[in-house]
Formats: C-alpha cells, structure tokens, sequence
C-alpha cells in the first residue's frame, strides 16, 4: 500500500516570504472556506511567526484575527499550526517565562493545535521550555531544526541535535530549510537519520524556493521518511516562499505516494482571492524581485521568510544612502548594486559572527550587521563602526550559544566597549513581566481582554501594542498605503546650489552667484580651501561643509532610517529638555529592520530642543536632538 504523505498549505509564511504584510481578518475569513473545499491539506499555517506583530503594525487585533481565522479549519478538522521563535517567542529579541507560557496556553484557547518551535541559534536550551509549555498548554509540540550549510552544520550535527530535541519530549521534528539552501542528498539522509532514531515520530519537511533545491529536496525527504510537506500556491509560490503545491502534488502522486486530489474549482477561488488582496493593498509591499528564484542566494544563504522585508529594508536604504551621496557629490548607486554588496557582506561577517544560522532573528541581524556596514563603507566608515545591541546579544551568547567562534575583530571589539560575553542560560537574563504589564494596563484604562490576550499582545510586543490603542498605527499605515499608491512623477530638474565633496579631489560644478552660473572647480584640502576656474567665484560663495547638516557641533543625528521610539523598557524614562546628557548615553531607539537599534550619544551637553516624538519615520543625518 503507497505510503500516505499529508500536505500543508503555509498561507502565513508565503505572505510573509514575499512582502511586507499579512491579509487583514476579513480577508482570511473568506479565504479560509475554499482552501477547505480544496480537499487536499491535512495541516495549515495560520499564524505565528511576525503575524501579529504585523496585524498591530496596521492598527488591526491580531487576537481577534487569530480566532476568526483558525475557527473554519478547527470545524473542519484541519490542524492548525504557528511559528514561535523559542526565547524570542514572537518577536526578535528575549521574552520572559511567564509570557512564553501564557502564550502557548493562550494560542491553543485561540484555535491553534501545532506549536513549531524554532532557535535561531539551534541551542537546544532555547527550546526546552517551548517543548514543556506547549504540551502543558495542549498544544503538540513540534521542534524544529534550522538547516544552514557550512562547515560546521553537517547531517551528524542535525541528527544529534533531533536525538536532544526528542529526549526533551519533542513529539514532531520539522526540517526547517528557511534558505532553501540544503541539498537534497543531505536532506533525505537526515530525514532517514531520524526515522531510524524513533521510527513513529513525524516529521515535517519546510523548504524555500529561493536557489531552486526546495522540489528535490522535498522528494528525498518523502521518499526517506517524511510524513508532511509543506507547500505554497500560486500567485505566491516559488520565489522566495514555497514550492507550488500542484508541482509537489504531481510530483509525489507520480513517486508512488498516496495524496488526496485537489479541487481545482476550490483551488482557482483560493488563487483568485489571494491575487484580489494583492491588488487590494499587500501587493504594495511585495517587491517583484521576490518573485523570482535565485541562485545567488546559495551563497549568503539568506532565508526566504526574511526576503520579502529585506527588499522593503534595502528600498529605504537605498534612498537613505542616496540622499547621502547626493548631499556629497558622489554618484548613486542602484538597488541591484546594493543587494551584490550585501550578499558579499554576508559572506564576509558570517563567519566572524561565529555561523549563526540564517533564520530569525538571527539571519536580520547578520543581514542588517552586514547592510549597516556596507552603509558605513559607502560612506568612507570602518566596518563594525555600528553593531546594534541585539546583534551584540547574539555574539556574547545572550541570546544563546553561537555554533563557530566568533572572531578576534569582535572579540576586541567587545573588550574596547566593555562587553562580556555570557555562557549561562539566556532565559535567566529576562525576569518576569506579565505582572508590570498588568499593572501598566490598569493604569492605562486597558482591559486585559479574553484569556489575557490583550495582556499578552502588550507584553509581547510593548511599542507597536501601544501605537496599535492609540490609532497612532493605523494611522501611519494608511499614510503609507497612500503614498505607495500615488502615481510616479518625475521630478523637474531644479538648479541648487550643490554641497561642496568633503574629499580633496576636485569637483567640476555650476553654481550660481547673483543670478549667474558659473563653472567651478572646486577641491577641499587640510584647510578647506577651494580652487576656482574661471571666470572667477569667491570662496565665500561655495557653501562650506556642515559637520551635521544644521551647522551646529552639538547635534545628535540618526545613525541609520527607521522609525523612532523615546523608550524600550517598560521602566524607562524618555528624554527631555534640559536632561545632561553624556557621551555614550543612550537618548533613543531607531527601530529598523525588524530589530530596536540604540542611538548613543557621541558628545555631552544639555538637552535645548528634541526634534523627533514617538513613531517618527528619520532618514540616515537627520538630525534628532540638539545639546548647548
């Protein structure tokens, strides 16, 4: 008898794999029935991952959006399943016990079956008590195993990690290929490694599209073992989510194994619903390239979820850097030329950061490391000149054990800065918080909701929850929305007055003195001295270089673009006019690319005037907050 191989339709992960945002409630309410009436899914991903952080980011609830959705298939008899991030639970940094396990309990009450588990780092540790809370909670608890390619990440390596993972009571494996970049031999002879470990546990094999091994990897996993697939459908397959799902389907029906049919009526109205929310507002988030597979990603090996927001990250880079050039008189550089830089950056940094996987968070902070330093670069900076604190977490072992060593430029680096690195257990670093939280929200009027799910929302995810009960997101939202949605205008050419290069090689320009043009050719030296060509300009009438771009030395200017946040703690006090600040304090937090970067200060003085408020969008230069 053929061997029965079960598929499940990873409806979160695609949309996340390929842009910026999820559908909103009502749009996966009406979803949800004709993916049933497809007949062909044993399990679907409904959630997890950056799902509700992604539902607050536009002002919608994401408890309410996880209830409503994850109903159908629960009366339906279709298993549901989430992405939890172990220590990081649902979002990118550490999250105390006690809201890991009220989530757990929380997501099960809410309709989810799976729990699948995941360390960023594949320290085992991480996961022990996601296996623990998700049983407690009802929840199966399903363990994954991060795959990577190196040196140092080999099938023995997998397989000893899956004989921990099961002896701490995992009852379901997931070979979690997030890069697409396992090769199918190995992926069939790890599968094989684990059936033979415990035969009647099953196992998941998740891959992405992205280099193009996915279809074969997911045959080898079948025919060594595998009990699921997972699998995307058009109009997002491929790319950077999932294999297609009639590829795989057919695939596997002609290797022998035993799959129901699919509706093809109910699968048409699945495409065509999916296809009218990306009309509707997801396909503004959605980068084209995103569509397309790559085998330039076999080298960094940067993982599919991570694209989609990659994309949007390099766009807003990419102006950042721009606008920077511009402002210094050097060519532009294209998006394409940015994406090779950091792609070879990766390459760089990865090993010195001691091999993390590339899978979240962990694959954000190698990538955004690796994009801060090639903006640094660009503009004539050191490597390392910038290194956010999350990313610092995870080479001092605060966020658990990196696989490699890391190397002698950070170590020295942390030593100059003051940094120890930690080889306890991180989950010992985050106290308690649902109490706080609790207490904030009474303060505040809030309600901590059915189950506590507005308690957890809160202290899971503290600032976007916030500007979610202000309106303050929504709002922001549809600002954006309708920006994106504006038609394309070429700018008229306008003659300014260009900024002067801080470099000593000469510059040919026009500038414009009382109303008349003039050639100029002007070089910066020691002395800041300019040579003219004729006919002749005054050295006063080119504009001398700021050293912040207002004209004062006692400016704090964004490091990087992102959005604003005063605070990050619950317990912390926001700057004000008239707080002394000291070099090295931290005066506020720019979060960009998913993690929460800390603006120090790079001089002391008194607070005179703070330009930004909570949620402002900045621009790399902008000037934030000025000291006498």
């Amino acid at each position: 008898m053929a061997k029965e191989i079960g598929l499940s339709l990873v409806y979160r992960d695609m949309w996340q794999s390929s842009g910026k945002y999820m559908p909103r409630v009502d749009q996966l309410v009406r979803v949800a029935e004709p993916i049933i009436d497809m007949g062909c899914f044993r399990r679907v991903e409904t959630n997890g991952g950056g799902f509700e952080q992604i539902n607050l980011l536009y002002g919608e609830n994401p408890n309410n959006s996880v209830r409503k959705w994850t109903q159908p298939f629960n009366d339906a008899g279709i298993e549901t399943h989430m992405l939890e991030r172990g220590l990081n639970g649902l979002r990118m940094y550490p999250v105390p016990r006690d809201v890991r396990k009220l989530m757990f309990k929380l997501k099960k009450k809410q309709g989810t079956d799976i729990a699948r588990s995941f360390d960023g780092l594949n320290d085992t540790r991480n996961l022990k008590l996601s296996i623990e809370y998700a049983k407690e909670g009802g929840m199966i608890a399903q363990a994954a195993l991060c795959i990577t390619h190196s040196k140092l990440h080999t099938v023995d390596y997998y397989l000893k990690m899956a004989e921990t993972l099961i002896d701490m009571g995992a009852e379901e494996i997931c070979i979690k290929d997030m890069a697409g970049i396992g090769r199918p031999a190995s992926m069939g002879k790890l599968v094989a490694g684990i059936k033979a470990m415990k035969k009647d546990i099953p196992v998941t094999y998740h891959g992405h599209s992205g280099p193009g091994f996915s279809v074969t990897s997911s045959l080898e996993a079948a025919r060594n073992g595998a009990d699921f697939i997972d699998v995307a459908m058009e109009p997002l397959s491929y790319g950077t989510a999932h294999a297609d799902l009639i590829t795989v389907h057919e695939m596997l029906k002609d290797a022998g194994f035993s799959l129901p049919d699919i509706n093809m009526k109910a699968y048409m109205q699945v495409r065509s619903l999916t296809q009218e929310f990306i009309d509707d507002f997801l396909g503004y988030y959605i980068n084209p390239k995103n569509r397309l597979m790559n085998a330039l990603l076999i080298g960094p090996g940067l993982p599919g979820g991570m694209m989609g927001s990659l994309m949007a990250d390099l766009e807003n880079n990419l102006k950042s850097l721009n606008k920077w050039k511009e402002k210094n008189n050097q060519p532009p550089i294209s998006q394409d030329d940015l994406l090779i830089k950091l792609f070879d950056e990766v390459e760089e940094i990865w090993p010195q950061m001691g091999y993390p996987p590339l899978v979240t968070p962990f694959s954000q902070y190698v990538k955004n490391a690796a994009l801060v330093n090639v903006m640094q670069m660009e503009k004539g900076k050191e490597r390392w000149s910038m290194l956010d604190e999350n990313a610092w977490d995870m080479v001092l072992g605060k966020s658990g054990r990196v696989p490699g060593e890391v190397g002698d430029t950070l170590k020295n680096l942390a030593k100059e800065q003051g940094r120890e690195f930690f080889d306890g257990d991180p989950q010992d670093l985050q106290p308690d918080a649902l109490d706080e939280f609790r207490a904030k929200m009474k303060e505040n009027g809030w309600d901590a909701g059915q189950d506590d799910e507005e308690l957890f929302e809160y202290a899971m995810h503290p600032q976007q929850y916030e500007a979610y009960k202000s309106g303050k997101a929504k709002a922001d939202f549809e600002t954006d929305l309708a920006k994106r949605k504006e038609p394309e205008v070429t700018p008229t050419p306008t003659q300014n007055i260009p900024t002067p290069p801080v470099s000593a090689q000469p510059k040919d320009m026009d500038i414009t003195v009382n109303g008349q043009v003039y050639k100029v050719s002007v070089s910066y030296g020691e002395e800041g001295k300019a040579d003219q060509a004729l006919p002749q300009a005054t050295a006063e009438s080119v504009p001398k270089p700021s050293m912040n771009g207002n004209g004062s030395a006692k400016a704090i200017t964004a490091p990087l673009e992102g959005k604003i946040y005063m605070t990050k703690d619950a317990g912390e006090k926001p700057l004000k006019v008239g707080d002394l600040v000291a070099k090295g304090d931290i005066v506020c937090y720019i979060e960009a690319m998913k993690v929460t970067n800390a603006v120090k200060s790079d001089q002391e003085g008194t607070v005179i005037d703070i330009l930004i408020s909570e949620g402002d969008d900045v621009f790399d230069d902008d000037v934030l907050i000025k000291l006498n």
